[in-house]
């Protein structure tokens, strides 16, 4: 009996030196990589600043916010101003236009880098190649505020698409962001045109890493090159496609309302009054800073929602996903 007694004891795990073992190996690599840890720091110390410190003012979405009254002595209203935006009137409204933008985004701004990065992929010609990556990425760095300047102008009563677009049609137009109709497809065509050079370099990217003995052999079995990127290419690239898609789908709810701001009017509330310039609207201009808080955390939520949704979608049918 003392032989087993013996026995067991040596067969069991040393539980009280596993904590020390780790705690000298954290203590180990902090002593060797500390500039590494130092360089974090900024990045650790803006996101606390910035983006996690903040989230404590939610709780105004759930109080009737005075500013000179401050957090804690604003009333408590509970879920007053969620059941306000829900039975409003524009509720349905601007989920439909901040849902029907992003819809357009992914049906076709999400595309249109795929397709460019797939057509410069098969270019041979690297001066041909760099001279029209340069062209595509130089929209990029054009400040917002000069971009939507420029739709103005080319939209405008004499502007060059409103004289293009009355050549074909026939018809006479004003200026076209007067028109709610016309308000998405301009919305929709100018952000690819602006982001579309930026967007591709992450899939060209991914094709570089593509092992070229794959389209060796398909060359050797007479593959066209429309084969090639469709069994090929677009195979070896899903991964990175799954994890922006992934991304699109979870910012259905949200749209930059800096665009929307500069470009919309009364006249296009219909098409392009969304949440976050609705927001804009009831927590700046009409100080409505509780309501506008409850409106934007509705969003987020549905966000999260929609994220996670879809990358539990995608993890039950492939072996890519956030997490």
């Amino acid at each position: 009996m003392e032989i087993i007694r013996r026995n067991r004891k040596m067969n069991q795990p040393h539980t009280e030196s596993q904590p020390k073992n780790t705690k000298l190996l954290i203590q180990k690599d902090l002593k060797k990589n500390w500039f590494v840890y130092l360089m974090a720091l900024p990045v650790i110390a803006w996101f606390l600043v910035f983006c996690y410190g903040p989230m404590w003012g939610v709780m105004i979405a759930f109080k009737d916010f005075k500013p000179l009254l401050g957090f804690g002595a604003s009333e408590w209203v509970g879920f007053k101003h969620f059941i306000d935006f829900f039975e409003g009137p524009y509720f349905w409204r601007v989920v439909k236009n901040t849902l029907m933008l992003n819809v357009w985004a992914i049906a076709f701004g999400f595309t249109a880098p795929i397709i460019l990065a797939l057509m410069l992929n098969e270019v041979k010609s690297s001066k041909f190649k760099r001279t029209v990556q340069t062209i595509t990425y130089m929209p990029h760095f054009i400040s917002l505020v000069v971009v939507c300047g420029i739709i103005h102008i080319f939209t405008a009563d004499e502007g060059i698409i409103t004289q293009i677009l009355q050549a074909i049609t026939g018809k006479d137009y004003s200026s076209l962001l007067g028109y709610a109709s016309f308000f998405r497809p301009i919305y929709t065509f100018s952000g690819i045109w602006q982001s579309i050079g930026w967007d591709s370099i992450i899939y060209l990217a991914a094709m570089s890493s593509v092992d070229p003995a794959l389209y060796e052999a398909a060359d050797m079995d007479g593959i066209g090159r429309v084969k090639k990127m469709w069994h090929i290419t677009l195979p070896q690239i899903s991964p990175v496609i799954i994890i922006l898609f992934i991304f699109a789908v979870g910012g259905l709810m949200a749209s930059g309302y800096e665009k929307i701001i500069l470009l919309y009017n009364p006249l296009t509330y219909e098409t392009a009054d969304v949440i976050a310039s609705y927001v804009y609207r009831r927590g700046l201009r009409e100080a409505s800073l509780s309501y506008s808080a409850a409106v934007g955390l509705v969003s987020s939520v549905v966000n999260f929602g929609l994220l996670w949704l879809t990358n539990y979608i995608v993890k039950r049918r492939s072996e890519v996903s956030l997490w």
